[in-house]
C-alpha cells in the first residue's frame, strides 16, 4: 500500500477536528437522533468527497491509505458506506462469479462499521454492498469474520445479509452488474504493482484493469510513471507473459517523454531477444486487445509502440511495425498501402495471429470512421465501401467479411430509422445502394434485401 501523501493527510486531521468541534456533532451526540447525523453527514461528507476525488484523480495508488485514515472514529463513520461499496467492486471475478482473492480492505471496513458507535445509523446503508460481498466471497471467509464479531446482535445482522438466492451463479452475476450501476459515474478505482514473480502472476489481472481504465477514462497518470518505471526495471519479472503485457500496455498508451521511450525501449528489446515465444505470445495479446470492446487500439497506440521497437533487429516485429507505419502514415485507402498489406499478408498463413492483427488493424480503421458517422453523412458511407472488395479480395477471410457486414448492417438500421419516408430521395437512395452493392458483397441475399426494405404493417387494435 502507498502512504498517503502528506498534503491530503493534514486536509483531512483538519476536516477531523472540525467535526469533532462541530455543533451538528454535539447536537447528534445529545440526542442519538437519526435526522441530527443526517445533518452531519449532510455538513461533512460532500467535504470529503472533494479530497476523495482529488486522490482517486491524481494520485490512485494511495486510495487504500486515504480510505484507511477514514477508518478512525473521530469522523464518526461518515463517508464509510460508500467507501464499504468501492471495496466490494474493486475484487477481481472470476469465471464461477467469485472473488479471486480474498478482500482484505472490504473486512476491514465492515469491521470499522460493526464497531461504530453509530452502526444502527451505518447499518440502513450497507445491507446491499454486504449481500454482494458475502456472495462473491468464500463461506469459510464469511463465517470467519462474523466469528470474529463479539456482539451477538450484530452477528445476526451480517449472518441475515447471507442471501440463499446468490448461491447461483446467474443470480449473483446479475445482482453483482445492478450493484455496480450505482456507482458507474464514480472514480474508485486501484491497484497493488506487484514485488515478486508469485504477486504478478496474482495481482497481474487487476492491475492490467486498473490501468485500461485509467488510460479510457483519460484522467491524469503522471503519479503512474514512477511506479511503472520501477516494474520495467524489475529483472525478476522478465519472461513472465504478465510483465510483457504491462510493459506493452505501458509503451502504447501512456504519453512518455524522449527520456522514458529509450527507457522503456531498452528493457523491452531485450525482453523480446531473450525470451521464448515472444513473438507469439506478443501478437496474442495485441489481438486480444484489438478485439476488446470495451479498449480502443488507436493508431497513436501503435505509432508509440512502433517507436519502442528496435527495427535493426531482423524478425517478424519489425516487419509488423514497418507495415503498420505505412497504414497510419499514407492511410488505409491509399493503392501503395493495398499492395503493402497484400505482399506482408501473403507471407504468412491466413489463420496466424499476425495476420489476424494486420485484418483487424484495418477492420478497426473501418468501425471507427462508420460508427462516428452522422446518418445525414451516408454518402460518405457509400464511398467508404468502395475499400471493402480490395481487402475482402486481400485477406479472403470469412470472419472479416461478416464483421464488415455487421458492421454495416448496424449503420443501415440507424438510416432506415432516420429516413421513413419510402417516397423520399434519401430513402430511395439508400435502399437502390444497399439493393445492389449488399448482394454485390455477399452481405445479404435478395430475399434478405426485400425484408429489409419490406413496410410493415401496424396491426389495428381490435373494436371494443
Amino acid at each position: 500500500m502507498y502512504e498517503l501523501d502528506k498534503k491530503y493527510l493534514e486536509r483531512l486531521e483538519v476536516l477531523a477536528g472540525e467535526i469533532q468541534e462541530s455543533e451538528e456533532l454535539a447536537t447528534y451526540l445529545d440526542t442519538e437522533e437519526e435526522e441530527d447525523y443526517a445533518r452531519l453527514k449532510e455538513m461533512f461528507e460532500p467535504r470529503i468527497g472533494l479530497i476523495y476525488s482529488e486522490v482517486a484523480s491524481n494520485d490512485p495508488l494511495q486510495l487504500i491509505a486515504f480510505e484507511t485514515v477514514l477508518l478512525d472514529d473521530a469522523f464518526e463513520g461518515l463517508y464509510l458506506p460508500r467507501l464499504l461499496g468501492y471495496s466490494v467492486l474493486r475484487g477481481e471475478i472470476n469465471d464461477k462469479v467469485k472473488y479471486s482473492l480474498p478482500q482484505d480492505h472490504f473486512k476491514d471496513v465492515l469491521l470499522t462499521i460493526c464497531g461504530s458507535a453509530n452502526f444502527d445509523i451505518l447499518r440502513k446503508r450497507i445491507g446491499q454492498s454486504i449481500q454482494i460481498g458475502f456472495s462473491l466471497s468464500s463461506d469459510i471467509w464469511i463465517t470467519n469474520l462474523i466469528n470474529s464479531i463479539d456482539n451477538k446482535r450484530i452477528r445476526y445482522f451480517l449472518q441475515s445479509q447471507k442471501l440463499e438466492k446468490y448461491r447461483d451463479p446467474k443470480v449473483r452475476l446479475t445482482g453483482y452488474e445492478r450493484f455496480k450501476r450505482q456507482f458507474k459515474t464514480d472514480n474508485y478505482q486501484t491497484a497493488a504493482f506487484p514485488q515478486t514473480r508469485s504477486e504478478l502472476s496474482v495481482l497481474y489481472s487487476p492491475l492490467k484493469s486498473f490501468l485500461l481504465y485509467r488510460i479510457n477514462s483519460k484522467y491524469d497518470n503522471s503519479s503512474l510513471i514512477g511506479p511503472l518505471k520501477d516494474f520495467v526495471e524489475s529483472e525478476e519479472f522478465h519472461g513472465m507473459k504478465e510483465y510483457l503485457r504491462i510493459l506493452v500496455i505501458y509503451a502504447s498508451f501512456f504519453e512518455l517523454d524522449d527520456d522514458q521511450q529509450i527507457h522503456v525501449s531498452e528493457y523491452f528489446n531485450k525482453v523480446r531477444q531473450e525470451a521464448e515465444d515472444f513473438e507469439e505470445e506478443y501478437f496474442e495479446f495485441i489481438l486480444k486487445v484489438q478485439k476488446d470492446e470495451n479498449q480502443d487500439l488507436p493508431p497513436e497506440a501503435d505509432q508509440n509502440m512502433s517507436l519502442i521497437v528496435d527495427k535493426t533487429i531482423k524478425d517478424e516485429l519489425t516487419n509488423y511495425y514497418v507495415l503498420l507505419d505505412t497504414i497510419h502514415d499514407k492511410g488505409y485507402m491509399q493503392e501503395v498501402v493495398h499492395e503493402a498489406v497484400k505482399v506482408f499478408y501473403s507471407r504468412h498463413e491466413g489463420l496466424s495471429t499476425i495476420n489476424e492483427c494486420v485484418r483487424m488493424t484495418i477492420y478497426n480503421y473501418f468501425a471507427r470512421y462508420i460508427n462516428n458517422l452522422g446518418v445525414t453523412q451516408y454518402s460518405d458511407y457509400f464511398d467508404i465501401t468502395k475499400q471493402f472488395p480490395i481487402y475482402m479480395g486481400i485477406f479472403a477471410n470469412q470472419q472479416f467479411n461478416q464483421d464488415l457486414k455487421d458492421l454495416s448492417m448496424k449503420y443501415v438500421r440507424r438510416l432506415l430509422k432516420k429516413y421513413t419516408d419510402k417516397r423520399g430521395k434519401d430513402y430511395q437512395d439508400i435502399k437502390k445502394f444497399v439493393s445492389t452493392t449488399f448482394q454485390d458483397f455477399g452481405f445479404l441475399k435478395e430475399k434478405e434485401v426485400v425484408e429489409l426494405f419490406k413496410t410493415r404493417r401496424k396491426r389495428k387494435k381490435a373494436q371494443e
